[in-house]
């Protein structure tokens, strides 16, 4: 797997369940339940990697923004910056940007 995970990467894996490593209280599972692609505007960087994922977690464990380990079966295992987006019905949302170069 590369350094970073791409929107390809993601895309393939929509409504399956990410692990998220924590210690306490318990490691939990997330469900990616969307890819966002975004394309460059004209006055930005041509050759980027632009997009956004959002996973679904349960509600028993907040994540607060931060960087954590999680694991997937597939893609392995890598590190994430997640974003709280708050709670919607019986799940909290959590959203991670990627903006790097194309290698």
């Amino acid at each position: 797997m590369s350094d970073f995970q791409t929107e390809a990467d993601y895309a393939k894996h929509v409504n399956t369940n990410f692990r998220v490593e924590l210690e306490s209280p318990r490691p939990i599972e997330v469900k990616l339940i969307a890819v966002t692609p975004r394309a460059s505007e004209p006055n930005e960087e041509a050759g980027m990697e632009r997009f956004s994922v959002v996973f679904a977690g349960p509600t028993d464990v907040f994540l607060p923004q931060n960087m954590y380990r999680m694991t997937h079966p597939e893609m392995g295992e890598f590190e994430i910056f997640l974003v709280p987006l708050g709670r919607e019905g019986e799940v909290f949302r959590y959203e991670a940007v990627y903006n790097f170069y194309r290698t």
